[in-house]
């Protein structure tokens, strides 16, 4: 059984205008200790997935069908009460704007012995400031700025913090939502290897979101590409790189340069806007943007396509 899994999952926000479907129809599963990647552009729903696993969501946010089930109990509609015991305890988020994760008036080792002790109330002070020193040397953050304010530390230390506190009671599951945003490409760098090292060092599972693929196939095993609050494809981080087969994930792709390709053209800007996602046209939602669509792909809308046990496209047919 996967330790965390979406079925048919649709999330919606109530607008002025009508419900705004943020995530349609998307299902994927995530095993202990294992990595998915979700990638696309700003909008596409990655987000709201991962507020909705720790019930964050918006007043105006609401799952509106299907299932979202961790260690097969199913997480839609459960109480605020049951919610308060799984977040830090057994999911736990890395949220992309760090600064604001922690509170500027408390010293942030007190804010992570404060989430400690809420859950496991056995754990004395004592205990849970030394769990929060060894923390700290685990991200690489010297334990004596534990009794520093967030404001004494650097971008890069933050989220060492933010990563120190979501580990902090041990989860089965961190969400990491865009962690290396705002951050020079050295520290970028940095934060990504103390992410994999802690997921290999305990074992933990990663929901990692980024808009940028390159970033994601560094963490994740396993990668979704979301275009317009769907998943479009799925594979290994080997398929998706290798062989896409959604046109978005190939632009995706080509938009990305290495410094290897000396002569290569700059990628050309995809045309057109994603689609209105409170009245979702009846095709194919990369329809006005694919270089590839026919009539079939505004009429009908696409089916999924199993290229192998592990990659599949929501396509009309691959395209190459």
């Amino acid at each position: 059984m996967a330790l965390l899994e979406a079925e048919h999952l649709s999330i919606g926000y109530r607008t002025r205008n009508g419900l705004l479907r943020a995530v349609e129809d998307v299902s994927f599963s995530l095993e202990l200790g294992g990595s998915l990647g979700f990638v696309g552009e700003s909008g596409c729903g990655k987000t709201t997935i991962g507020m909705a696993l720790m019930g964050l969501l918006p007043a105006n946010g609401s799952i509106v069908s299907g299932a979202l089930r961790f260690k097969g109990q199913n997480l839609v509609g459960i109480s605020d009460e049951r919610l308060r015991k799984l977040r830090w305890k057994e999911i736990a988020m890395i949220f992309q704007a760090a600064m604001n994760a922690l509170n500027p008036i408390q010293r942030v080792g007190d804010q992570i012995v404060e989430a400690i002790r809420l859950h496991e109330p056995e754990v004395s002070a004592a205990q849970a400031a030394e769990r929060v020193r060894s923390l700290f040397s685990l991200v690489d953050l010297d334990p004596e700025r534990s009794r520093d304010y967030p404001h004494q530390y650097s971008g890069g230390m933050k989220q060492r913090a933010i990563i120190a506190m979501a580990l902090a009671c041990r989860p089965d599951v961190i969400i990491a939502d865009e962690p290396t945003t705002a951050l020079d490409v050295i520290v970028q760098a940095q934060i990504l290897a103390e992410i994999r090292r802690v997921q290999k060092e305990m074992d933990v599972a990663v929901l990692f979101i980024s808009h940028d693929i390159a970033v994601v196939a560094e963490v994740c095993r396993h990668i979704a590409v979301m275009y317009a609050g769907q998943i479009v494809e799925q594979g290994t981080r080997e398929e998706v790189f290798e062989t896409p087969a959604h046109p978005y994930t190939q632009a995706l792709l080509d938009a990305y340069l290495t410094i290897e390709e000396e002569d290569a053209a700059l990628p050309q800007a995809m045309k057109g806007e994603t689609p209105n996602l409170i009245v979702p046209q009846k095709g194919c939602r990369f329809y006005d943007r694919c270089p590839h669509a026919d009539a079939q792909c505004r009429q009908e809308p696409p089916t999924w396509i199993s290229l192998s046990p592990t990659h599949k496209v929501l396509c009309y047919g691959p395209r190459s």
